[in-house]
């Protein structure tokens, strides 16, 4: 089994343009309604997971092996189903489920096709705010909304002493290592919205964006978009992205290593 770039790349964009707005549709006819909410960490701490989040997975699931029977599944509610395929689909069905609990329109369902470990095509659909974010291959990105796509593009302009910086630690970033990286934290300006503030960057709106503690379903749907947008992306460390753990993304090259340099003492 191979992936051949033209005819691969245009399945499989048209199979998740077509899922972004059956998602969408999905939740509207069947979730927006009240739901039930367990604590995945039974009283340590606080990770909410929903009914919602549990519909979202069976409903992908179900369309991705009516279409793709042999593929594998990685999904963040239901685990893995293997199969001996090198292409394999990474789903966080609600990306920000503290959003969805407070009724925040910034969660949004989360796919990724991977060939052979790496992310190759990633979806980031957002429901409520009726908006969704695709890349048709790895040199084209777009933004659907109100029936029309735009096409993303970075800022690759913006110069290290004017970016517009967002940034989120998630409660995992020791205070001992913060402290480490006042400069970093100095230059924050806005906040994080979970995966749209990524997004964002993609859109040009923002140029820097570092968050901490990224599973593999909240990162790999993530990848694809912001590097055919021209993004630059890595773990604070300046390894593969795909890893997860603290993600850093940038709108150049030159940007992006001025900003892992004072990052550094924190990884």
């Amino acid at each position: 089994m191979t992936f051949k770039k033209t005819k691969d790349f245009k399945i499989y964009y048209t199979f998740l343009n077509k899922l972004a707005k059956d998602l969408t549709n999905f939740y509207y006819t069947k979730l927006n309604k009240n739901f039930t909410i367990n604590n995945k960490l039974k009283g340590k701490g606080y990770d909410p997971v929903t009914s919602a989040d549990k519909a979202f997975e069976k409903f992908i699931r179900k369309k991705i092996n009516d279409k793709f029977p042999d593929h594998q599944i990685i999904g963040e509610e239901f685990g893995a189903k293997k199969t001996k395929s090198l292409f394999s689909w990474i789903i966080d069905p609600i990306d920000g489920t503290r959003s969805f609990v407070a009724g925040n329109p910034t969660w949004s369902n989360l796919i990724s096709l991977n060939y052979n470990d790496a992310p190759i095509v990633g979806l980031a659909n957002f429901p409520r705010m009726k908006r969704y974010y695709l890349n048709q291959d790895d040199k084209s990105a777009f933004v659907f909304e109100n029936g029309k796509k735009r096409k993303l593009k970075v800022n690759k302009k913006i110069k290290f002493n004017y970016l517009k910086v967002a940034a989120a630690f998630h409660g995992t970033l020791s205070f001992q290592k913060q402290k480490k990286i006042m400069k970093f934290i100095k230059r924050m300006q806005f906040p994080c919205f979970d995966a749209l503030t990524y997004c964002q960057l993609a859109e040009g709106r923002l140029d820097i964006v570092a968050q901490c503690a990224n599973k593999i379903w909240d990162i790999h749907p993530i990848i694809p978009i912001i590097k055919a947008s021209g993004g630059i992306i890595t773990t604070w460390d300046n390894k593969d992205a795909s890893l997860g753990g603290n993600i850093i993304v940038s709108n150049n090259i030159s940007n992006h290593k001025k900003i892992l340099k004072l990052l550094k003492p924190a990884t």
